[in-house]
């Protein structure tokens, strides 16, 4: 059978016009995320780093996503060879990598990724979603058409070499995460300060001179326009929890003071 499989990111970012705009998937809900994947969004960050995501959470939310025209990308909770397997088994075409601070970083994961001879994948279709339990003819030896590779720099150091980080093989785009870049440049929590903007340029340059796509997360929309009008071609403006929790809190504050206020002869 063919892998009849949303177009990696690597293939969406290179066939669109604009910057492709995106958000972060936390919840672990496979409702929430298919109601997400209902909006228009061109892009969801399913996240395991800092969300209560396992890979059973992913499979489901992979499956829900898979029936809308949105490319889903997980993010990896750590570059480690194991970890990437498995979630490259359940099916996921695209992955994002965080704290990638250095080339050699990069070609590790690069070698997470791929298949023996040039990579350290694990050899496990027959018994994974990936190739449709070895009903996809041929996948071990396209497995890379499949599978497309960002990293995330989001240190000092990652700055300092975000134009070798870029130009690994293998590498299809690079994500700039400017909180833990504040926190590493000691401006913790101040990821709008004109230092950590500068250096979040400084990267889009550098990446761009390597020839591949930059992302940057931006929940500020004023920032989020400036940083596509600077180059950036993907682009995270929110996220679900934060989308549940800034709603229910103006929910409160339009309904329950009244509530409170409320004469108990009025119940």
């Amino acid at each position: 059978m063919p892998l009849h499989l949303t177009p990696t990111f690597r293939d969406a970012l290179a066939a669109s016009p604009r910057p492709l705009v995106g958000m972060w998937v936390c919840t672990g809900s496979p409702l929430v995320a298919e109601i997400c994947a209902g909006s228009g969004l061109d892009w969801l960050l399913v996240d395991m780093e800092h969300s209560p995501n396992g890979l059973e959470s992913v499979l489901a939310q992979l499956q829900a996503l898979a029936a809308y025209p949105v490319t889903p990308v997980v993010r990896v909770p750590v570059g480690d060879v194991v970890t990437i397997k498995q979630v490259l088994d359940l099916g996921a075409q695209n992955l994002l990598v965080p704290m990638v601070s250095s080339a050699d970083e990069a070609r590790a994961v690069v070698e997470a990724v791929r298949y023996p001879p040039r990579g350290r994948r694990g050899v496990g279709s027959a018994l994974s979603r990936s190739a449709r339990w070895n009903r996809v003819e041929g996948y071990l030896d396209r497995a890379d058409e499949h599978v497309s590779l960002f990293v995330q720099i989001e240190t000092v150091e990652g700055v300092a070499a975000a134009g070798a980080i870029a130009a690994v093989d293998g590498v299809d785009g690079v994500f700039v995460g400017p909180s833990d870049l504040a926190a590493s440049m000691e401006l913790l929590g101040r990821q709008t300060h004109p230092d950590v903007v500068a250096a979040v340029h400084r990267t889009f340059e550098a990446v761009r001179g390597a020839g591949k796509p930059v992302g940057v997360n931006a929940f500020d929309p004023a920032l989020a326009r400036s940083y596509a009008d600077a180059g950036a071609a993907f682009v995270l403006v929110g996220a679900d929890v934060t989308l549940l929790a800034h709603g229910s809190e103006a929910l409160a504050g339009r309904l329950a003071p009244s509530a409170v206020d409320a004469d108990p002869a009025d119940s």
